[in-house]
């Protein structure tokens, strides 16, 4: 297997990743990052535009699980319990675990599967090693601290390379 550091699709907001586009792609489950992808690490609900894309996922009949590595369980609890999804915490990534227990648990296969995230080295790398399509956001409430702002430079070049930069179709 190749492994490719490379979204397979980027995103500047989760609410660009329409039902229309999972449908296009065959993806049925949708995992996600929480912190930075959703919702700024600093927000302890989930607020209403949140609320509303969630909404027309789960109309789609698209179904929607967050993966965590978050070591406190406390702020990815009451997220999804206020959303009414489940999630798979100490998930482990770039490890694939976290991913593999949740496409168990819905029956869903690579295929039907896609990954939503904010890290290259964390998200896309587990989505990468577990065969599922990986999408790519830009941090919600952007990077936080040196570090957050190093790494996601660093993960710009990768960003501008995948093939489906909708960031970059939408400026042409």
């Amino acid at each position: 297997m190749t492994l490719s550091l490379v979204p397979d699709d980027v995103f500047d907001n989760y609410a660009d990743v329409t039902p229309a586009f999972l449908r296009a792609n065959g993806v049925r489950l949708l995992l996600t990052d929480l912190d930075y992808t959703l919702a700024p690490k600093s927000q302890a609900e989930p607020d209403e535009a949140l609320r509303a894309w969630v909404e027309t996922l789960r109309d789609a009949g698209v179904t929607l699980r967050i993966i965590s590595n978050n070591r406190s369980s406390v702020r990815v609890e009451r997220f999804c319990r206020s959303l009414g999804i489940g999630y798979v915490g100490h998930a482990g990534k770039p490890g694939t675990r976290g991913l593999l227990t949740a496409m168990r648990e819905q029956g869903a296969s690579a295929r039907e599967t896609a990954m939503l995230g904010d890290k290259l080295l964390t998200d896309t790398l587990a989505a990468k090693r577990a065969g599922v399509r990986m999408l790519m956001v830009e941090p919600k409430g952007g990077p936080v601290g040196a570090w957050n702002h190093a790494l996601h430079a660093m993960q710009e070049p990768f960003k501008r390379v995948s093939a489906g930069d909708q960031r970059r179709k939408r400026r042409i």
